[in-house]
């Protein structure tokens, strides 16, 4: 299904898939304040945002027929990552074939920071997955490599304010959500120029959890802390939520990840993309 078109989006030649979500609503936006036509690709319409110069359109990454109808047309697609489930690399395998046969030309995708193979965080073994599968379509494509969002980390604490996982010292260069839609809008207003190109999204610094727990008490007045716990403590202290095995393997590797430095970097990307530096976590709590 796809709405009416208004005039001003008739001519839409770019999509934006999880619009309805927070990294894919704020692209949305940043694209309707620049003026650029944009179809919102959606699983329920009544949650895309109403926004100038857009239009909607219904489909599922996991459902073929109704992905390839609501691209035809698209010339430029963000594909914003699905939500995190068991069978994510099929629907991102599913919903790339799609686009392949609506005649889609260039693929922006959110992938992860140090996506790879044998990665440690269980989650960026699919994202690296999902780049093959671009790769092999032939199409051109550009790659997002976000680091874990800044964005998160005040939620990582339990009810007493304890943020606890086996991360020890390491570090990771934590992202504001909101430079990575910078960044994302910036090349779909100019997408030809990233086509081939893989950026890595990070914060300005890199910092551990001990200080991400300082910054966010001393910004929140809320006091934070972080506990270091063993591997096994960790599955130990998440396995009342009933989670399925693979997702208590995706939350327990978020902090082996980091504990591993393999999220311990910072790079320019987010300034070379929007002509700005990239908000640190102290930054995007004081906002």
């Amino acid at each position: 299904m796809s709405a009416e078109p208004t005039p001003a989006s008739a001519a839409a030649e770019t999509a934006i898939t999880g619009a309805s979500g927070s990294l894919g609503g704020m692209v949305a936006r940043l694209l309707s304040e620049a003026g650029v036509p944009a179809r919102l690709i959606v699983r329920d319409e009544t949650k895309a945002p109403k926004l100038q110069g857009t239009t909607t359109a219904q489909a599922d990454f996991g459902d073929k027929d109704a992905s390839r109808r609501a691209l035809e047309g698209i010339k430029t697609l963000l594909m914003v990552s699905a939500s995190e489930s068991e069978d994510r690399l099929e629907q991102h395998e599913t919903f790339i074939d799609a686009a392949v046969e609506a005649g889609v030309e260039h693929i922006v995708y959110t992938s992860f920071f140090g996506a790879g193979p044998d990665a440690t965080f269980t989650l960026a073994r699919t994202h690296y997955a999902t780049e093959q599968k671009l790769r092999e379509t032939g199409r051109k494509h550009t790659l997002l490599r976000n680091n874990f969002y800044a964005d998160i980390l005040p939620h990582f604490a339990d009810e007493n304010g304890v943020i606890r996982g086996p991360a020890g010292d390491g570090k990771a260069g934590f992202v504001a959500r909101e430079d990575v839609a910078r960044a994302a809008a910036a090349i779909l207003q100019q997408p030809v120029a990233h086509a081939g190109f893989a950026y890595e999204l990070t914060g300005p610094e890199s910092i551990n959890l001990t200080e991400a727990a300082a910054i966010i008490a001393d910004a929140t007045g809320r006091p934070t802390s972080f506990l270091n716990e063993t591997v096994e403590e960790a599955y130990a202290s998440r396995a009342h939520y009933g989670a399925p095995d693979w997702q208590l393997d995706s939350w327990v590797s978020t902090y082996t990840a980091i504990a591993n430095g393999e999220l311990d970097q910072t790079t320019n990307d987010v300034e070379l993309l929007t002509g700005r530096p990239p908000l640190s976590l102290r930054d995007l709590l004081a906002q």
